[in-house]
C-alpha cells in the first residue's frame, strides 16, 4: 500500500462550451479496470446521442493500468490529452469521460487536444482532488469526565480526531501517522493521568481535500 496518493473525491461532472461544442467531463475513482470501464459504458449509455465520448483512466499504484480512447476524435486528439491531464496532477485510481456535441465549427487537431485538456482540468477542479494518506487508528477509551479535555487537546493538535462513540466510556478514535503512534500514546499516558486506555487499530486511508 502507498504511504500516500492523489486521486479525485468523488463522482462530478463540469461543462464548458468550445467554439459551439458542448464538452462535459464525467470524472469518478476506479480502483479496477473493469469500474473504469462500466463508468464510461454507463456514460455512453447516457450520452447515446453524443458526437464523441472520449475516456481515459489510470490505475494502479504504479498506474500499471493506463488506456485512452477518442472514441472517433482524430487520433491523439482526445484520449491521450485526458491521460495526460491525469499523469500531470500524479492522479491515481481515476476515470474521465469528456463527452462532445459537437457545435458546426471544426477545430483542427491542435484545438482538439487543447479542448480536451481544457475540458479534462475544469471538471478536475471542479469535482476536487484528495490525498489519501496511510493512518493508524488509535483508540483512546476514557471516563466521560476526561472527554472535554481529551477532545479540545485533539482537535488544536496535529493528530485529526476521526470519531467519538459513546459508550459505557467514551471512546476516541485519532489518525495517527505511524511513526507518531509510540509519541501519541505517551501523550495520551500523559493527558490522562495513566487512567485511559489506549490500543492500536486498524491502518487506513485518510482523505484530505487539496483541490
Amino acid at each position: 500500500m502507498l504511504p500516500s496518493y492523489y486521486t479525485v473525491k468523488e463522482y462530478g461532472e463540469h461543462e464548458i462550451e468550445i467554439q459551439r461544442s458542448r464538452f462535459i467531463a464525467y470524472i469518478d475513482r476506479a480502483e479496477t479496470e473493469e469500474q473504469a470501464q462500466e463508468f464510461i459504458q454507463s456514460i455512453k449509455k447516457k450520452n447515446w446521442n453524443a458526437t464523441h465520448n472520449c475516456s481515459a483512466y489510470l490505475i494502479g499504484e504504479n498506474d500499471q493500468i493506463q488506456k485512452a480512447n477518442d472514441d472517433g476524435e482524430p487520433s491523439g486528439t482526445a484520449g491521450v490529452p485526458i491521460l495526460e491531464v491525469l499523469k500531470k496532477k500524479h492522479l491515481k485510481d481515476t476515470v474521465v469521460v469528456i463527452t462532445r456535441y459537437f457545435g458546426g465549427i471544426k477545430l483542427g487537431a491542435g484545438g482538439l487536444i487543447r479542448a480536451y485538456g481544457k475540458a479534462t482540468s475544469e471538471g478536475l477542479a471542479a469535482t476536487g482532488i484528495v490525498e489519501r494518506k496511510l493512518m493508524r487508528i488509535m483508540h483512546t477509551t476514557v471516563d466521560y469526565t476526561w472527554l472535554g479535555k481529551l477532545e479540545n487537546e485533539l482537535r488544536s493538535s496535529a493528530y485529526q480526531l476521526k470519531e467519538i462513540h459513546y459508550l459505557d466510556k467514551v471512546e476516541l478514535e485519532t489518525y495517527v501517522e505511524e511513526s507518531q503512534t509510540e509519541a501519541f500514546t505517551e501523550w495520551m499516558v500523559e493527558l490522562t493521568s495513566g487512567q485511559g486506555g489506549i490500543r492500536s487499530g486498524e491502518v487506513v486511508y485518510m482523505e484530505n481535500e487539496v483541490m
